[in-house]
């Protein structure tokens, strides 16, 4: 099953057979299809698509743009649906069989176009995997990891349900991998901790699935004597169609699990560092955005970050759109966690530093990027913006933690043999080297 979703022979054999599947169930027909009903089938599928695109903003509150390929497979499958009811009298057998096919096949391709556009599903195995429930490479049970010691060459991976004790958030559960140093003996080492963060629609485990967060540590542990941080797969949102921006409002109070829900859980269950330098947050898309949220306004649970193509602070829209969705109206809250307004009333930070990584392929998130820089810079922030290759899918994630996890390594002061030729200062990596700071709203 470990068949390509994002390139290949298995896209283009889906979109190569629904296509002519529904230039089959449309057909030529005689005159009066062709002038007549034909041109009815294709008004309808119009008119159906486009008031799907107007709902997905006003009902669903999709803001991002969606690709093209989505709306030209959704429009091809009502196409072949409204073909169907159009001639269903004067068609034969095998066409009235062959529409809901070609609907189907259309609707497919859809998926796998809104999938190729962020990168979710990366193989046919990784969704199955998914919709399934299915476990995880490497994953075992809280009660297994007791017998659990002596050399491996790989980590594990536990799925936990964490306490919502401090948030009464309501969350799914969640995953914490753990390096192979955690088993080398039955007493632990304090381990620092990383907390991983996706996207708006996203699951816990995204990281592992799409992210490559796990063999990324793993790979890094293997130069390293078996030590890694522990990585804690969190829910930030509660559900898949929910957008916290992992603040504290109307869609539950996200912030207070993730700051205080966590980090408690994880010491006392895996005997973890307590020591706030030794705790940090990594995000992707709005995970990106969370991680430079929560190391400004909580320095004292999370002393370094890592924000990847993150946008300028949480939002849902505009301002005012922002303030009264996220923040139920409430305008001193968006203030609270604007990470520019933030900055520009917070004494100097001590000790904290983060990472700010965006695609070639990002203008947006490579100003924004460079405007949190600056500002953080001017704060006492140790901090570098850097642009690499790449657009705002998974892949690009995956590819943007593996290049800092030795810098983040060396920050957390991970133990064991060393983490070999220290990482670079930030400074001296490739990317923007200031830009003025945004004033703050």
């Amino acid at each position: 099953m470990n068949v390509s979703l994002l390139d290949g022979w298995f896209p283009w054999t889906v979109q190569l057979a629904a296509g002519a599947a529904v230039l089959v169930a449309v057909g030529w027909r005689d005159r009066r299809w062709r002038l007549r009903r034909a041109p009815v089938a294709l008004g309808a599928a119009v008119a159906v698509t486009a008031l799907a695109g107007v709902l997905a903003v006003t009902v669903g509150g999709i803001t991002d743009p969606l690709p093209l390929a989505l709306w030209l497979w959704l429009g091809a499958a009502v196409l072949a649906l409204a073909v169907l009811a159009a001639g269903w009298r004067t068609a034969r057998w095998w066409r009235r069989a062959l529409a809901p096919l070609a609907a189907l096949l259309a609707v497919v391709a859809a998926a796998n176009a809104l999938n190729a556009s962020t990168g979710y599903f990366p193989t046919l195995d990784d969704a199955i995997g998914e919709l399934s429930g299915a476990p995880l490479p490497q994953q075992v049970t809280l009660d297994q990891l007791g017998s659990l010691t002596g050399k491996t060459s790989t980590g594990r991976i536990v799925q936990v349900d964490i306490p919502d004790t401090a948030s009464g958030f309501t969350h799914r559960q969640e995953l914490v991998y753990l390096p192979p140093a955690w088993f080398r003996s039955k007493t632990r080492p304090k381990l620092p901790v990383l907390e991983m963060i996706g996207g708006e629609f996203a699951a816990p485990d995204n990281w592992v699935r799409a992210g490559n967060a796990v063999q990324t540590a793993d790979a890094y542990a293997a130069q390293h004597g078996g030590y890694a941080p522990v990585l804690v797969f969190t829910d930030a949102t509660g559900g898949f169609k929910v957008d916290t921006e992992c603040v504290d409002g109307p869609a539950g109070q996200a912030e207070e699990h993730l700051v205080k829900d966590i980090p408690p859980y994880v010491e006392k269950t895996f005997g973890t560092a307590t020591d706030p330098r030794k705790w940090g947050v990594v995000g992707w898309s709005m995970g990106g955005t969370c991680a430079v949220d929560l190391a400004v306004e909580h320095p004292q649970v999370f002393t370094h970050f890592e924000d990847i193509s993150g946008d300028i602070g949480p939002n849902t829209g505009d301002k005012q759109q922002t303030i009264d969705k996220l923040y139920g109206g409430d305008a001193s809250a968006w203030a609270a966690h604007d990470p520019l307004t933030v900055l520009a009333h917070h004494a100097k930070y001590r000790g904290v530093s983060g990472w700010f990584e965006s695609g070639d392929q990002e203008g947006a998130h490579i100003e924004q990027g460079k405007q949190l820089a600056a500002a953080a810079r001017k704060d006492g922030i140790k901090c570098q913006q850097t642009v690499e290759p790449g657009k705002h899918v998974w892949q690009f994630a995956a590819t943007a933690f593996a290049n800092a996890l030795p810098w983040l390594s060396q920050q957390l002061a991970l133990p064991g043999p060393h983490v070999g030729k220290p990482a670079a200062d930030p400074a001296d990596l490739q990317g923007a080297q200031g830009g003025a700071a945004a004033p703050a709203a």
